[in-house]
């Protein structure tokens, strides 16, 4: 049975909501800005706060771990005192933390304060999609609602390297976390004029023994793949997975037996739900673990400065979002399921030629490759987020939205650890028979470590042995690079196969 249904006309979403839209799509500029623009503040900030390597990895990361740690709690809290306070509550206390940043006088100032952010921060996402959900109930403008969403996500990909870099031209480094204020405003403000709240009226208490066995299944597993795409197989990273899956299980078993769960389990009985949250996942997990191969080319094989290489990275976003916009446009006339699949497709195609890029003059090439594959990979972002809110009841959207955005980030800490990690190895391999024999001790571990290794060594050495080294590097990192783009190949393949059969039942806005 299709998850969309005819409903009646007055059920047609009006100007008052589209108005609210504005405000709902305006707070993932905060999300996608504030997990770009940090990486060209952080040269700058590490140096005012004396932040040692720990420090500085904490402070990138700890965002990421707390929005991926509450996401399904704070969907779930949504479903309980309503959508629309949970997001005033959440860009509140977003806005604060954001000046708490900005004025930090000392490393751990500013990971408590990043920390914060990453706590609001997981407000914003179910509630903002639970509340697309009720405000929309046609599914052709809830389509097109959530298309809007996504398009102002992949903006703010856009603006957050471009008005980071400008700003830290001018200004303090502490003024990129100021950026959020004037958004979190419009929010505030907003808001409760133009968006209705929704409350289902399900007084159960919160599930805290849930809560906090989400947290320790997520935040281990997260951290433990974030360190495996920088060090490798080691023992503390394996065991924080191992940690991570051990919870996860126990927080599976709390919330089959509770009645105030924080997850409703019936919504994986659906096929639909299923298949689509299963190849966001995997789609998130190959553009992310692409995307970081793809930085490090622009930059440590191309020689392009941070923020040159963040010009090279609109060509992707415009592709994004035009993908985004054209799909509603066609999905009420062409299923939902073949949109999907052949995305898929124009996907692998676009790995495929990432495959052949060169270590010189490959840019064009690798440009072409990366704007195929993450338009290819708009219809499920797009789509995939509607099948799965549509499949879910209203008074269980915000959970279903946390659960998909959960996902979301799961799959790019795979993603980033997996194929981070099969490239690494790849290079090292190459680089262990490439490798000048004149380079010996720290200096070949260093080279043989990674391209930045590489480079730092090379620019030690005199003339030609600083070139030899240089371009052996490259040469192991683009091996490295054709191995990823393969298997996103074929992981693309597989995904096009598995959504061609499993989601062809499902209808056009109009069936």
């Amino acid at each position: 049975m299709s998850v969309y249904t005819k409903i009646k006309v007055e059920e047609y979403a009006g100007t008052r909501e589209w108005f609210g839209l504005v405000a709902l799509a305006i707070p993932t500029l905060l999300l996608s800005i504030d997990t770009s623009v940090l990486y060209l503040a952080l040269p700058a900030l590490s140096v005012d706060l004396k932040a040692n390597s720990a420090q500085q990895l904490w402070i990138m990361d700890i965002y990421g771990f707390m929005i991926a740690g509450l996401l399904i709690t704070m969907g779930s809290l949504g479903d309980r005192i309503g959508y629309r306070r949970l997001l005033i509550t959440g860009s509140t206390a977003f806005g604060f933390a954001s000046v708490l940043a900005a004025f930090s006088q000392s490393s751990i100032m500013l990971i408590i304060a990043r920390a914060i952010m990453g706590m609001a921060g997981a407000t914003l996402m179910p509630s903002t999609l639970a509340l697309i959900r009720n405000m929309f109930v046609n599914p052709k403008q809830r389509g097109t609602a959530i298309s809007v969403w996504m398009s102002c996500f992949m903006a703010g990909m856009i603006a957050g390297p471009l008005v980071g870099g400008l700003v830290l031209e001018h200004f303090r480094w502490g003024t990129v976390f100021l950026i959020d204020v004037p958004v979190v405003i419009v929010v505030i403000f907003a808001g409760p004029v133009l968006v209705r709240e929704y409350h289902h009226g399900d007084a159960r208490p919160l599930d805290i023994p849930g809560v906090i066995f989400s947290l320790a299944a997520i935040l281990p597993f997260v951290y433990g793949l974030t360190e495996l795409s920088r060090n490798n197989f080691q023992l503390i990273p394996i065991l924080s997975i191992l940690a991570g899956g051990i919870f996860g299980i126990a927080f599976v078993y709390r919330e089959n037996a509770t009645p105030n769960s924080l997850i409703d389990f019936s919504l994986f009985t659906t096929s639909s739900f299923r298949i689509t949250l299963i190849a966001m996942m995997l789609t998130a997990a190959i553009m992310g673990g692409t995307a970081l191969f793809m930085a490090q080319y622009l930059q440590m094989v191309t020689g392009l400065s941070p923020f040159y290489a963040g010009l090279w990275m609109i060509p992707q976003a415009i592709g994004m979002i035009t993908g985004s916009m054209v799909v509603p446009l066609i999905v009420s006339k062409i299923r939902p399921g073949i949109i999907i699949t052949t995305g898929f497709l124009i996907s692998a195609v676009g790995m495929l030629v990432i495959a052949f890029v060169p270590a010189i003059n490959g840019l064009t090439l690798l440009e072409t490759g990366f704007v195929m594959a993450v338009t290819g990979a708009s219809p499920i972002l797009v789509l995939g987020t509607g099948l799965i809110i549509g499949a879910s009841p209203p008074k269980k959207a915000g959970a279903a939205a946390s659960v998909a955005e959960t996902g979301n980030q799961l799959g790019i800490a795979l993603g980033v650890a997996f194929l981070g990690n099969t490239g690494a190895f790849f290079y090292q391999k190459v680089m262990a028979n490439t490798i000048p024999a004149s380079l010996t001790g720290s200096a070949w571990k260093t080279a043989h470590e990674s391209i930045m290794g590489a480079t730092s060594v090379a620019a030690g050495l005199p003339g030609q042995r600083s070139v030899t080294l240089i371009v052996s590097a490259k040469e192991a990192f683009v091996k490295g690079l054709h191995v990823v783009a393969v298997s996103g190949a074929i992981i693309f393949a597989i995904l096009a196969c598995i959504t061609a059969t499993g989601l062809y039942k499902v209808g056009t806005v109009n069936e």
